[in-house]
């Protein structure tokens, strides 16, 4: 019999999508195919693949209304958003724009004795293990540079958003990036850690739990295949006594609430000065009470279900435990809220580090705010979590932001703003975030390996 994979819509808990996975032998195959497919491609100009990568893009752009409505049936985003095409270009255009002096050679010395360089390989096959809750513009990420740079890229997509990888397969395809060079493939966890182990990849670049980047890098263990991963955040925000209070509420709280919380740098911890706590918690109160939960296909919706009523269950759990170990909510339950995928969006304080709610990864609409008294005490409460991803610092003070961020166990610094990616930068992280380097001139590198020339010429 056989096995299959479901989409379970968030919006009324119906089978979305449904679609056969692969067996192991045709999984084997298709990663076979993927590696015959891919000198040929390295072979051609880059002008030629960066021009073929620009025009897939184009083609996923044509179809962006039907992108914004298959979203909110996967996992639940409304459709007054209007789906990712906007990020899902920039960052593919941007990694197009600088592809050609990333990938130039580094030229030591070209005298008339010798020829000294250092030139960038395509990794051959690379893996792409892409997540649900930003389909589109986390797959990109490296996808673009992966095909690029002169790899072939076979592409796994969460269950939750399964009709995302074959809509980038119809397109890219559709604008010429032969089929074998670019595949959307469906399968088994057990599959996946089969072909891994079994060396089908030159590099693997997983985005998701840090359960799921365990089982990758043990699947890769012993086989020196390279594992990319960027994994789980407990995001924080810093909001000094010299901040704008409305403009760190505005954008702190649409960092924790946005996607119904289900971002991967999204804001779940924020510490704010003592002196203006008052006022930016009642400034916050009020952004989320003005919220309206409901059905993502309504255009009225400003937040809607989470992807998968598991998602939702462990929010919960996380706020009830809090609140009996004395925190404080200050948001009540709205009236859609139907105990399942729908599920009201909440601030919390009188929190501590010892709930699970400051410590765990919440990922949705769930936010703790605490007092402090100085960057001290900011500094080592953002430092204090398994997880680095993005920090966001509220101030006027360029230099007090700069000297904070570089005390801080992050990926990325942001000041007076957050929950943005910005493709000019290199996306990383550290501790149980994992490890990597995604987009900028770095992400090239990081899908690349380094060949040296040293030719003494007669």
């Amino acid at each position: 019999m056989t096995q299959t994979v479901k989409c379970i819509s968030p919006i009324d808990g119906s089978i979305y999508a449904e679609r056969p996975l692969l067996s192991e032998a045709a999984a084997i195959e298709a990663a076979a195919r993927a590696r015959a497919a891919q000198p040929a491609w390295a072979a051609r100009p880059l002008a030629e693949r960066i021009a073929l990568v620009r025009a897939a893009v184009a083609e996923v752009g044509k179809t962006t209304d039907r992108m914004a409505l298959e979203l909110a049936h996967q996992m639940g985003r409304p459709v007054r958003y209007g789906g990712e095409f906007g990020g899902f270009n920039e960052r593919a255009s941007y990694m197009a724009d600088i592809a050609e002096s990333a990938l130039a050679p580094l030229v030591i010395e070209d005298s008339n004795t010798f020829l000294r360089k250092i030139e960038r390989e395509p990794c051959g096959v690379v893996f792409v293990v892409a997540p649900w809750n930003y389909p589109y513009m986390t797959a990109i990420n490296t996808v673009a540079p992966a095909l690029i740079a002169g790899n072939s890229v076979v592409l796994k997509h969460a269950a939750q958003t399964l009709l995302v990888g074959e809509r980038m397969a119809e397109a890219f395809h559709a604008a010429g990036i032969p089929e074998n060079v670019f595949q959307n493939v469906f399968l088994s966890h057990d599959t996946t850690s089969a072909l891994i182990a079994g060396r089908a990849f030159n590099l693997v670049n997983f985005t998701g739990s840090v359960g799921g980047g365990q089982a990758m890098e043990r699947a890769a263990a012993g086989t020196f295949t390279a594992v990319s991963t960027e994994l789980g955040g407990k995001d924080p925000g810093y909001v000094r006594a010299d901040a704008d209070v409305q403009a760190a509420a505005d954008t702190l709280i649409d960092g924790a609430m946005f996607n119904s919380g289900q971002c991967c740098c999204g804001i779940e911890r924020i510490y704010v000065h003592e002196s203006v706590y008052d006022d930016f918690l009642a400034k916050c109160v009020a952004i989320v009470n003005g919220y309206t939960l409901g059905n993502p296909l309504a255009p009225e919706t400003t937040i809607g279900p989470m992807a998968n009523v598991r998602f939702a269950d462990e929010v919960r759990a996380q706020i009830a435990e809090a609140l009996a170990d004395g925190a404080t909510a200050h948001i009540e339950t709205f009236a859609e809220d139907d105990g399942g995928t729908y599920l009201s969006p909440q601030i919390l304080t009188n929190v501590t580090h010892d709930m699970r709610v400051m410590r765990d990864e919440s990922f949705g609409p769930v936010v703790g705010i605490m007092p402090v008294k100085d960057d001290e005490e900011a500094i080592a409460l953002m430092n204090d979590s398994d997880f680095g991803l993005t920090a966001s610092i509220w101030t006027q003070d360029t230099k007090a932001a700069d000297a904070i961020g570089k005390r801080l166990q992050t990926g990325t610094v942001f000041m007076n703003r957050c929950d943005y990616l910005d493709p000019a930068l290199c996306w990383t992280g550290c501790k149980d975030t994992g490890r990597g380097a995604g987009l900028s001139v770095l992400g090239f590198h990081g899908l690349t390996r380094p060949k040296s020339y040293h030719l003494k010429k007669a």
